[in-house]
Formats: structure tokens, C-alpha cells, sequence
């Protein structure tokens, strides 16, 4: 899979509001490329190379159009480079290479921490969420990681998020305003714990309250867990919104048993979300006439658990997930394979022409 022709476009440079003047001076530079550079412009040599750039993993690139924002707003002369590379969302192969860069080295060597960095993270993340994706189902997601990392990567990872939805063809919704900036769209969010507590622990207050401010297209979705009684709970908010109500909130901590299966221990996990606890939120609510209600789910959910909910056909709607989708790694390599004309790469690399790269 990848993205569907109508979206293979690249996002303009102006858009990543790069600090362009400190990555021009090697500021955020590892310090021997920055020497590297000042070595080669000292002794006069300005060697025509070509730079290959890869990974090692079966991935799902992101943060393409960034490192061509960095190479073309903070190289020494972007109009001499001839740069190919591959789209945000393309299905790429361990050691396929996804970029080449071929111009005068010193023009663009005080930039390979920086292109090399955001491919990393980006392809991290929309490989993350292809993979959630592809377990739920192709059914939506709450991109919910903002509050486990810091605040300065939220845009780029939204945006890493959304290419991985359009990749899938699934709805993808974001947290805040930030990870939803590049593309257009708008944070979303539950009735928190946090205005529950500012109601005296008071769901049904604070949601009502929430929904007589929320703005008519905002879907009103409520948390039900504050009390550790997630059916009651729904079912009383669900009594008091009626029709402004459009799902309940599964987030039962996990080191909590729902009250609802204090009565149920046994051959199964009874902490957190689990599935007989999402089959009884559900069951209450369609035995009152609240089908409609869509049930989200969150928690320590992960591409396993998920997969196993939808294997054994779990009745959740949608999925939030946080932490799980920023950790690991996807670490990108960049290589001078060839120095004016001649190979030039390190033992065990080579030139690898890549005829789905096109030209930037």
C-alpha cells in the first residue's frame, strides 16, 4: 500500500517554519560533519558526490517532505543539487534507497544529522500507525501521544499519523491543534477526568456542562470510568445527552477492576479495558435503545492487543492510543556511495539505484 496518486504531493518548505539560520550554521549538526565540512572548505576540495539514503526495516516512510525543506531552505545552493527521492507514505524495503543527493558535498554536509533525523522519527511514526491501523481494522484512531513527549515534535507526528491514515484509508483524529496544523484539520478530544473532578466527580454534570459549550459538529464523547463503574455510568450519561451524545469513553486504569465484573473473577484478566468489559458497556447500552453509541477504547492499548480484540470481535468503534505509537526505533543511514564519478562507498555499501525515486 501507499498513497493514493491524488496526494502525491510534497508540502511546501514555508510550512515546517524551520529554524533556518541556526541549521545553516551547524547548530543542530553532529560535530563532525560540521568539521568535515570546514576541512574540505580549508583545503579548496568541493568533491561532486552522490549521498544514498536508506533504512534497514520493512517501513512506511515519513518526513520525506521535511528533509527536502531542510536541503532546499539550508543548503549552500539547492539549485545545484539534483535530489530523487520517494513520497511520505510509500512502502519502502530494508536498504532501499529512498533519497539520493548528488552535488558538491560541502553544500549540504552540515545537513545529514538534520534529513537523517526527521526520517527516522517520521517513518517511526507513520509505521507505528499503519500497523495499529491494519490490526484495528481500518477503524478510526485517536492519535494520543501528545502528553508522553515533548511539545516541539506534536506537529511533525501528526502529520506522520495522517499520512499513515491516508496510507490505510482509515480516519485518523489527532489531540491538539498542532498535530493537525500541516493538513488542515482540528484537535479532538473526550470529557476528561480532569473537568469531572473540577465537577466534584460528577460525570453526568460535567458532561452535560460539556456538551450546553461544545460546538454542534463536535462529536461528545465522555470518559465513563471516573467512578470505576463503567456501565452505570455510561448508561447515566447517555439518559442525560440523548441524541447530543456520540460515544463513551472505555480508560479503566490497569491496575483497576471495573466494578461491573467484581462478580466475574476468574479465567480471564479482569483489569482494565478488556473484552467483557467492552461486551457489557455495549450490551447495557442497546438493551436501553442507545445503539447508536460508539464505544472508544484506551489504555495501554498496543498493535497486539488490538489485534486480538478484533480477532475475537470486540464491539469498540474506535481506538485511542498513546505512548505505544512513538517508541521504538527506524533509524535512516546516509552514505557517500560516489565521489566525481567514481564509487566511493565504505566496505559492505554500495550504489543502489532506485527506479521508483523521482526527481524533487
Amino acid at each position: 500500500m501507499e498513497l493514493q496518486e491524488s496526494t502525491r504531493r510534497r508540502l511546501p518548505p514555508e510550512i515546517f517554519e524551520l529554524p533556518v539560520e541556526k541549521m545553516r550554521e551547524g547548530y543542530y549538526t553532529d560535530a563532525y560533519f560540521n568539521h568535515t565540512r570546514a576541512t574540505l572548505v580549508e583545503d579548496g576540495r568541493r568533491p561532486r558526490v552522490v549521498m544514498q539514503v536508506f533504512q534497514k526495516r520493512d517501513a512506511y516512510l515519513g518526513g520525506m517532505d521535511e528533509a527536502i525543506a531542510i536541503l532546499k531552505l539550508c543548503s549552500e545552493a539547492w539549485d545545484e543539487l539534483t535530489v530523487h527521492a520517494l513520497y511520505d507514505g510509500d512502502r519502502i524495503e530494508p536498504y532501499e534507497s529512498v533519497m539520493t543527493i548528488e552535488g558538491d558535498y560541502t553544500s549540504f554536509a552540515h545537513l545529514e544529522t538534520l534529513y537523517l533525523g526527521v526520517l527516522s522519527r517520521r517513518t517511526l511514526i507513520t509505521t507505528n500507525v499503519v500497523r495499529v491501523l491494519e490490526a484495528a481494522n481500518r477503524k478510526p484512531i485517536i492519535f494520543m501521544p501528545a502528553r508522553h513527549d515533548h511539545h516541539r515534535v506534536q506537529t511533525g507526528d501528526g502529520y506522520a499519523a495522517y499520512v499513515a491514515g491516508q496510507v490505510v484509508g482509515a480516519p485518523i483524529g489527532v489531540t491538539s491543534d498542532a498535530q493537525a496544523s500541516w493538513w488542515g484539520g482540528k484537535g479532538v478530544g473526550t470529557v476528561p477526568h480532569a473537568l469531572i473532578s473540577a465537577y466534584g466527580g460528577n460525570t453526568v454534570l460535567a458532561a452535560t456542562k460539556f456538551a450546553e459549550w461544545a460546538p454542534e459538529d463536535l462529536n461528545v464523547t465522555v470518559l465513563v470510568d471516573f467512578e470505576n463503574d463503567s456501565v452505570s455510568t455510561a448508561l447515566e450519561v447517555a439518559r442525560a445527552l440523548g441524541p447530543r451524545l456520540w460515544g463513551v469513553r472505555l480508560d479503566t486504569s490497569e491496575s483497576l477492576v471495573d466494578r461491573s465484573l467484581w462478580s466475574e473473577l476468574g479465567d480471564f484478566k479482569p483489569t482494565g479495558v478488556n473484552e467483557q468489559l467492552v461486551r457489557k458497556v455495549r450490551d447495557a447500552l442497546d438493551r436501553d435503545g442507545f445503539e447508536r453509541i460508539k464505544i472508544v477504547a484506551s489504555g495501554g492499548f498496543t498493535v497486539e492487543k488490538i489485534r486480538e480484540f478484533e480477532q475475537r470481535g470486540v464491539p469498540v468503534d474506535s481506538y485511542g492510543i498513546g505512548s505505544s505509537l512513538i517508541r521504538g526505533s527506524n533509524d535512516f543511514t546516509a552514505d557517500v556511495v560516489l565521489t566525481d564519478g567514481r564509487p566511493s562507498a565504505k566496505a559492505g555499501r554500495r550504489f543502489r539505484p532506485n527506479p521508483r525515486l523521482e526527481l524533487v
